[in-house]
């Protein structure tokens, strides 16, 4: 049975449901939200026709005009990925922070984001795959440049860069010549053209749950007047998080 929370916000309630999918972005929610870890927080980070973000435990009591974002409870958690869980309107993920400081994209500890994205066209849909598809191809073209250079400072011989990178590209197009794409079902386009969402995050961040009462307040909050940096003017907070079973 799927965990089900709900999220009473100044602007109304909003209910989801946590992916078993997902065990230990499940259970880390769950316990925040059972030890009273929300109560109290705002959604510091707020984007229309992209997502709303809270969890930052500095928001609580927070001062006006300072901005939020940085906090986290001390730990970060593995990434989950799973590719029949996307980002569509709705979808709970977990935030992070980039790339360069967190190659292995764990998500925060606490913090989250709901997605309020748009509608998609088959045309961007496609792209997104394309992209979706070649992220491991960027990883993999980087490990065979770091191999190689570190191979020829071993040998002592001068490092020609734009051989190394002709040499990184030719491996990595024949493995994407024979590696299986990455492809949305028919049911995932569906819902990315009629429902909406954020697609261009699959694959880079932990979808952990969805939104399945109360779309209408991630609109309303999605839809606050915000100041530099993405806060609300008018601060939107979470009065209490409650695990309904």
């Amino acid at each position: 049975m799927e965990k089900t929370i709900l999220i009473e916000t100044n602007l109304g309630n909003i209910k989801v449901k946590l992916y078993n999918e997902t065990p230990q972005h499940r259970d880390n929610f769950v316990k925040l939200a059972e030890e009273g870890f929300y109560n109290g927080l705002i959604f510091h980070r707020v984007i229309k026709d992209f997502m709303v973000q809270a969890g930052d435990p500095q928001s609580r009591n927070p001062q006006p005009g300072r901005q939020y974002g940085a906090g986290d409870p001390g730990f970060t958690i593995p990434a989950e990925f799973n590719t029949a869980l996307i980002h569509k309107k709705g979808a709970l993920s977990a935030a992070r922070t980039g790339d360069q400081v967190n190659p292995e994209k764990r998500s925060s500890g606490s913090q989250f984001y709901i997605v309020q994205g748009k509608k998609m066209s088959d045309q961007e849909l496609n792209q997104m795959e394309m992209n979706v598809s070649q992220q491991p191809l960027q990883k993999m073209f980087n490990e065979i440049i770091a191999a190689e250079e570190q191979k020829l400072r071993a040998q002592g011989v001068k490092i020609n860069y734009d051989s190394l990178v002709d040499v990184a590209r030719q491996q990595v197009m024949a493995k994407w010549e024979t590696m299986e794409k990455f492809k949305y079902t028919p049911q995932q386009r569906e819902a990315y053209k009629t429902l909406g969402g954020t697609p261009f995050l699959d694959g880079g961040y932990t979808v952990f749950g969805e939104t399945i009462e109360g779309l209408d307040v991630v609109d309303k909050i999605a839809a606050v007047q915000t100041a530099p940096g993405d806060r609300p003017v008018q601060d939107v907070m979470i009065l209490k998080m409650t695990v309904l079973k």
